[in-house]
């Protein structure tokens, strides 16, 4: 439960200092415009912080560690998340600025950020799975509990 809140809180500082970075550089730069820059502090929060705080209520009630799949979701989705928000970033970057990039370079940047993307939702599947599977577990081992403590007549 502890890593999960560590987790969460990373992300919870990258979301706000990308925040941070928003306002300020488009201050800077008198941009006013709609920016994929202001959506990164609102994927990192969510997507990081929301979801690992959740992973820790999940971890206190069905052990996420027993589970085959814990190691698979914290690896991809760690590398997802980070990895579109990065993209966001490089793009929002070039939209303030008004870096005009060539189309190779516009591509490789929705492609990477693509990839990312579905990265993530590997994550995501991966996390829903093995939270399906453990709850099931769960309740299987409840049942059987509560039938042996039940008395015979």
């Amino acid at each position: 439960m502890k890593k999960h809140i560590s987790i969460a809180f990373g992300y919870a500082i990258a979301a706000m200092a990308c925040g941070v970075f928003y306002r300020e550089y488009t201050k800077a730069l008198g941009f006013g415009g709609v920016t994929s820059l202001g959506k990164v502090h609102t994927h990192l929060f969510m997507l990081g912080m929301v979801v690992f705080l959740l992973a820790a209520l999940f971890d206190k009630q069905l052990d996420l560690k027993k589970s085959n799949l814990y190691m698979p979701f914290l690896v991809i989705y760690n590398i997802g998340v980070p990895a579109a928000s990065v993209m966001m970033l490089a793009r929002g970057i070039t939209q303030v600025s008004g870096t005009a990039l060539t189309s190779g370079a516009d591509a490789a940047i929705s492609g990477i950020s693509g990839v990312a993307h579905v990265i993530t939702a590997v994550g995501l599947v991966l996390l829903f799975v093995m939270l399906i599977k453990l709850a099931g577990e769960k309740r299987k081992a409840q049942a059987e509990d509560n039938s042996a403590q039940t008395p015979e007549k």
